[in-house]
């Protein structure tokens, strides 16, 4: 035999590795993926078991307190709109704290449908701020109607602009482009969006409503939820296991921050006339209700940043690992972690930015006011939204390195080939 009838002991071709090298990286699968489906498994036994275990049996309040039967609301077409001179109400309330005797106010003339009060038109006065090229003919608007009741008249009132068909339209271009560009991953992330808002209607504001701890249902529904949508958007793989355990993760640190954040800054379950009134409606304990209510927010404003940042985390590791096969566990992450600063301080804006945008008439009232402000950001409201989105903001930040590094240690002891059939950009 010559030496070159010898085989090589190294140069294998790149991507194949040594037979050593395949024995070992099968051997370390099962080690690196385990511990991910016995979490997954864990988390998802105990949603379901939390979910059956707080799911609403019946109507916290048997009464309706605000009779929201005595009133009809009834879709109206605008026929006519012009100026006239009305009372002046609180609402009208001048500078000095004075309410003018007489302001100018918008009557609108609407065509009611056929079938009620014979088809006529009524005359409404519009909610202040609007105009009548704000109601053109043809506009449609729903009004409320009163009926007669303890000798009163039938009155009607302005209720607001019917929008359901320009909103369906909105919806339906976003639904048929996010098919279009994304395909059928776009389809099932759409049906797990429909899931998603379906476990909140059906389970977490009624279970909310009738007494349950709204902490404990909001992280029973978003575990739910999380699972659910993960797997149907981006497939059941060992990539989006790694990206959902990193997602729970986040979502238990987010939580945790929450309930801390909440209780060193003394925050108010009613910080407005709204909570006042959802107090008064929720029953005797609904000032407690609301606290939980606070934090079930702050759960769900987490869950759809965290999906977004560990899916595309663990998705860039498991990338550098295709493109990579002799890559680390040490390597993977440092490269990945590059990926995943530059997440963060995108993501940290966007969640900012969110939060400012949603509170932007909250902020020029302030302004107004001229208000210092340290007091204005300490100020109940605000200081709701800045716990929200700190502890949100943390939660991401942690969340990334965590992510990366189980990404790094499940994507470094799997086989090149399952990392390569897994590739795939899952953003």
């Amino acid at each position: 035999m010559t030496r070159d009838d010898v085989p090589p002991l190294t140069a294998d071709r790149p991507g194949t590795g040594s037979s050593r090298t395949r024995r070992a990286e099968a051997s370390r699968r099962p080690v690196a993926g385990a511990w991910l489906v016995l979490v997954v498994l864990a988390v998802g036994v105990a949603a379901l078991a939390g979910i059956a275990l707080t799911w609403p049996t019946g109507p916290r309040v048997q009464e309706d307190p605000t009779q929201a039967g005595a009133v009809d609301f009834v879709t109206a077409t605008v026929v006519g709109a012009q100026w006239r001179t009305c009372d002046g109400t609180v609402e009208d309330v001048e500078p000095d704290g004075t309410v003018p005797a007489e302001v100018r106010c918008l009557a609108v003339t609407a065509q009611l449908p056929e079938g009620v009060a014979d088809g006529g038109t009524v005359e409404v006065v519009a909610t202040a701020g609007l105009a009548p090229a704000d109601v053109p003919p043809g506009t449609r608007v729903v009004l409320e109607r009163y009926p007669e009741a303890d000798g009163q008249p039938e009155v009607w009132a302005w209720g607001d602009f019917a929008r359901g068909v320009p909103l369906t339209a909105l919806a339906v271009v976003f639904a048929l482009l996010t098919v279009v560009v994304a395909g059928v991953r776009g389809l099932r992330a759409l049906l797990g969006l429909a899931l998603a808002f379906g476990v909140l209607g059906a389970y977490l504001l009624p279970a909310v409503v009738a007494g349950e701890n709204p902490l404990v249902v909001a992280l029973c529904a978003s575990a739910a939820i999380v699972v659910t949508v993960l797997y149907l958007a981006h497939g059941v793989s060992l990539r989006t296991t790694t990206a959902l355990v990193g997602t729970l993760a986040g979502l238990a640190l987010v939580t945790g921050l929450g309930v801390v954040g909440a209780a060193l800054a003394h925050l108010e379950p009613v910080t407005s006339e709204d909570t006042f009134q959802l107090s008064r409606l929720l029953g005797d304990d609904g000032v407690d209700v609301l606290r939980g209510v606070f934090l079930c927010g702050v759960v769900l404003a987490g869950l759809g940043v965290l999906n977004d940042v560990t899916i595309t985390q663990a998705s860039a590791v498991w990338e550098l690992r295709a493109a990579d096969p002799g890559a680390g566990v040490r390597e993977l992450f440092t490269r990945g972690m590059r990926i995943g600063r530059d997440h963060i301080a995108s993501t940290v804006y966007t969640i900012a930015f969110a939060y400012a945008g949603a509170s932007l008439p909250v902020l020029l009232l302030l302004e107004v006011y001229s208000q210092p402000l340290a007091r204005t950001l300490t100020s109940g409201a605000f200081a709701e939204e800045i716990v929200r989105t700190l502890a949100g903001s943390i939660g991401l930040v942690l969340a990334i390195p965590l992510t990366t590094l189980i990404a790094a240690v499940v994507a470094g002891g799997t086989p090149h080939a399952e990392v390569a059939a897994d590739r795939g950009h899952v953003h």
